[in-house]
């Protein structure tokens, strides 16, 4: 199992990654075995000098109980120092915390969280035409060594 949150990498700058883990029950834990979940309207908070994720969906496992809630915020497991020193880094610099992936390592489910800055929309357009070019290159390359 592996999610991505492709959506990020469009939508945002990412300056800084971080590896941390995150509190789940053992339903949610299976459901993600399964692979299922989503990480696209996901975002990190933190309040109280603890660090959340909002909005990061797991769908009820099969046999679970009702009135399960899938986009609850959960807990991520992060050293006091490190929540300080996001903090401060995120302190008047328009910087946010964005979930990037998740995975197994181990028996632990972990979720990788970067220090984003927000794109314009042009740097959207920017980055896509990029993109093209790089792949029309590509295409023209491939067919020079074919003849």
């Amino acid at each position: 199992m592996k999610l991505v949150n492709k959506r990020a990498r469009r939508d945002y700058q990412i300056l800084d990654e971080v590896e941390v883990g995150i509190v789940l029950s053992g339903a949610e834990v299976k459901s993600l075995r399964l692979g299922r979940g989503n990480l696209n309207e996901a975002h990190v908070r933190i309040q109280d000098g603890e660090a959340w994720v909002v909005n990061f969906l797991i769908p009820a496992y099969q046999d679970s109980k009702e009135g399960y809630d899938p986009g609850k915020t959960r807990k991520l497991l992060l050293h006091r120092r490190e929540t300080l020193s996001l903090q401060k880094k995120m302190e008047g610099k328009n910087l946010t915390l964005v979930p990037l992936r998740a995975y197994f390592k181990r028996n632990y489910v972990k979720l990788v969280i970067g220090l984003a800055r927000g794109k314009r929309r042009y740097e959207k357009k920017e980055a896509l035409k990029r993109k093209d070019i790089k792949r029309e290159l590509k295409r023209q390359f491939k067919e020079e060594q074919i003849r």
